[in-house]
């Protein structure tokens, strides 16, 4: 027969007092008194029949027995409350939550927003717009938009419903389409240096570009953006011309804001995946982001038509 465990509220006290190493924070994070918690501990270490703490008068220290259970203690209440938080998310069928980067999220998903919200008024949307990598159990994360190589790693749990390729070439505002009309004329434009890609081992930056078009560009200056909407804004304020990725330009192409006059564009060995736990994808919610975000997708792909897409 499997080993009889001690009580829950034991164990919960002991793993809040190991991590604090204070009976008396434990205590007001469990909202009991120190005695009662004092207590708790007492009746687990009778159950174990021996101590888990070194007791003086001004601190605690974990005893051997204590070190070899804290940290399965606390990953076991950890992966209770996350367990507990899935679950009320089954539950919770009016909530879902995106995560994406600051620059998708701002230049893609912003723009549209208002069309899914006419379709699906039932859903609340939540964006956590962060360059961070968000775990889908403990951030309460249902769908993912991951910009990265195609052959990430470490996502072979989850169910990739989708990928969205991206692509880049020069735009610029409409007024300044007419001073550059050829790839040469841009060697005497103004750049604007968008960095935000340049993370990839397979540069796709502006002297790739010209060197794709059969010319030499050793000299180029201008301002650099760390981030991609920002030297978007940029060239639509007239500023220059950007080598703009069509994810986030899109919206921009589309009401006349940018124009991306030359056929030639460099594709990168990335990618935008979308993903999401395996088997969520097919709850209501999940499922009505999915298929409107696929169907958004398809639409990017008129300003790929006449292009001349060149692998990085």
């Amino acid at each position: 027969m499997p080993e009889r465990l001690p009580p829950l509220t034991a164990l919960r006290a002991f793993e809040a007092a190991a991590r604090h190493l204070s009976f008396q924070d434990a205590a007001a994070e469990l909202s009991v008194t120190p005695a009662a918690l004092s207590f708790q501990i007492k009746s687990l270490e009778e159950h174990l029949g021996a101590p888990l703490f070194h007791r003086s008068n001004r601190k605690v220290d974990l005893t051997e027995a204590g070190l070899a259970l804290s940290g399965p203690a606390s990953e076991g209440f950890q992966a209770l409350a996350s367990g507990w938080r899935a679950a009320k998310r089954v539950l919770d069928s009016g909530l879902l939550t995106v995560t994406a980067g600051p620059a998708f999220t701002s230049k893609w998903l912003a723009p549209r927003l208002f069309a899914f919200a006419q379709q699906h008024p039932q859903i609340e949307l939540r964006f956590a717009a962060t360059l961070r990598m968000l775990d889908f159990a403990t951030d309460d994360i249902d769908i993912a938009i991951r910009f990265g190589p195609t052959d990430s790693s470490g996502e072979e749990r989850l169910h990739k419903a989708m990928e969205i390729e991206e692509w880049v070439t020069p735009m610029m505002h409409p007024d300044l389409a007419s001073q550059y009309p050829t790839p040469e004329s841009l060697l005497t434009a103004p750049i604007i240096f968008d960095d935000s890609i340049a993370f990839l081992q397979n540069s796709v930056g502006w002297r790739e570009w010209f060197a794709a078009a059969g010319l030499v560009a050793d000299d180029l200056h201008g301002p650099h953006f760390s981030q991609a909407d920002h030297a978007i804004d940029a060239a639509q304020s007239r500023a220059g011309v950007v080598l703009g990725r069509v994810s986030l330009a899109e919206a921009s192409l589309r009401k006349g804001q940018l124009v991306a006059p030359f056929a030639l564009a460099l594709v990168p060995r990335a990618r935008f995946r979308v993903l999401c736990p395996k088997g969520a994808e097919t709850r209501p919610n999940t499922r009505a982001f999915l298929d409107w975000l696929g169907g958004e997708v398809k639409r990017m792909d008129d300003h790929r038509a006449g292009r001349d897409m060149v692998d990085a």
